[in-house]
């Protein structure tokens, strides 16, 4: 019936008092200003070293990969057989690209790698896509867009197929004897 008021206070007390507006604003700052200076997606010792290009030009820094990284690339492959028009293509690669990166690199450190290293993009041809199985077989992330239908090709055709982004020597095992758009 009766409460203690040490208990009352321990429930309570403790909660009331980290929610109060001159805690938490400044709480919420310095986790603001710690994750700017402080980057959680990349490992401690990665490896990456700023170098910087012609001197008298501008200061342009890249962080390039040392020794122990692999160069990154993405590789998208457009169906030739369905004859689509250079704007049509254009679309498909873009939310190709978008789709890959942004939903299936799950892996930071690496999207990281790849954006920092220039993006480097490659689009193919070819008449079937069937590069899908070897390229998840072998661990590399892939994505097929399915149009849907409101122009130039029928509603849930396969279009593109983006693989990677990937280490270069693994995208190329599946990609490599591509012709280039």
């Amino acid at each position: 019936m009766f409460r203690n008021t040490d208990e009352n206070k321990t429930e309570n007390g403790l909660f009331a008092v980290s929610f109060k507006p001159e805690n938490f604003i400044p709480g919420v700052i310095i986790g603001f200003l710690f994750g700017l200076f402080y980057d959680l997606s990349k490992p401690a010792g990665s490896g990456l070293r700023r170098r910087n290009f012609l001197p008298g030009k501008k200061s342009e820094q890249c962080l390039l990969p040392s020794n122990n990284d692999r160069e990154l690339k993405l590789v998208l492959v457009v169906r030739q057989d369905l004859k689509m028009g250079t704007g049509k293509i254009a679309s498909q690669c873009a939310r190709a690209t978008w789709v890959s990166v942004s939903v299936s690199c799950s892996d930071r450190y690496l999207l990281r790698r790849w954006e920092q290293c220039g993006q480097p993009k490659i689009v193919c041809t070819c008449r079937k896509n069937r590069l899908r199985e070897a390229a998840e077989n072998i661990g590399l992330a892939t994505f097929v867009v399915a149009d849907a239908g409101r122009t130039q090709v029928e509603a849930g055709s396969k279009t593109v197929l983006a693989v990677g982004p990937g280490p270069k020597e693994l995208v190329d095992t599946v990609t490599g004897k591509l012709r280039l758009l």
